[in-house]
């Protein structure tokens, strides 16, 4: 059998059963069947580990190991082109693929952070589409084992992604494009409520700013946490500004498209020549 890295890139393997001298002595069953003692369900076996995987915790450990991180785009090339002696072509896909469909590496990208390289340095951004269909994918796993309610977890990840990714409702509906139902369901409930928070938020910047009073002594007057009404008006302010940003831009989009449909019209209809003019003056009545 394969040997099993101290920790293994498989990570829902459920846990190990409870010590056989914790557990409560076996009654002696009687005759006729009565009180028979129930037969424990045998310990699962140790999962294999691809050998490709094992390798790359033996190299880069603070990737493969303790701590999974997104990996950088193009890692599949990049170890090719460090270890091209130690790992075939296609063992080395099936290895990555095993470490990026398990579950602690999709727990890693749902959670925000940076993708990095074989060093463990952060080196550029999660798209925001990777980063959504990632909680997806974790929330599916957990909630199809988990009697409880998962969805509320995975509402408040959503609106921490929606957030870092600094899209709108649609351009973000338009980057994750493919959706179940599940989803749909899901970001119609995160969206209203940021509508919601978002509506909040102007109201309070609105009656601040009506205040003519700084921060602390709006706080005061409403018994409000200072800090909380800073961050508050700076990011309704920053709303605001995304907002008249956005609306510049469609405003620019569109005058630029009506350009070009004049300069196209008067190509499809060119002006009349002089002789022309002279003949349609000519025949006027």
């Amino acid at each position: 059998m394969t040997e099993t890295l101290p920790i293994s890139a498989e990570t829902d393997a459920s846990p190990a059963p409870e010590d056989a001298t914790t557990a409560s002595p076996p009654r002696q069953g009687r005759q006729g069947g009565r009180g028979r003692a129930q037969a424990r369900p045998p310990a699962r076996a140790p999962r294999e580990v691809h050998p490709a995987l094992r390798q790359l915790f033996d190299l880069y450990p603070k990737m493969f190991g303790g701590q999974f991180l997104p990996l950088k785009l193009g890692v599949f090339q990049d170890l090719l082109a460090l270890h091209p002696e130690m790992f075939k072509r296609d063992e080395l896909k099936v290895a990555l693929g095993l470490h990026a469909r398990s579950t602690r590496y999709l727990e890693s990208v749902a959670s925000g952070l940076q993708r990095h390289d074989l060093n463990g340095e952060p080196v550029e951004p999660v798209a925001p589409e990777h980063v959504h269909h990632a909680i997806m994918e974790v929330f599916r796993r957990r909630q199809a084992r988990s009697n409880q309610d998962l969805r509320p977890y995975a509402r408040a990840q959503l609106i921490e992604a929606i957030h870092a990714s600094g899209l709108s409702r649609e351009s973000y509906l338009l980057c994750i494009r493919q959706q179940d139902e599940v989803s749909t369901s899901l970001l119609d409930d995160v969206f209203a409520e940021l509508a919601e928070h978002a509506a909040k938020r102007d109201a309070l910047l609105r009656m601040f700013e009506a205040s003519g009073k700084t921060v602390a002594e709006f706080s005061d007057m409403y018994g409000m946490n200072p800090d909380e009404v800073g961050r508050t008006v700076q990011w309704a302010r920053a709303d605001q500004a995304a907002a008249l940003a956005k609306a510049q831009e469609v405003s620019a989009a569109a005058e630029a498209e009506a350009e070009a449909e004049a300069e196209t019209e008067a190509e499809i209809v060119p002006e009349a020549s002089p002789e022309q003019s002279t003949a349609k003056a000519d025949t006027a009545p």
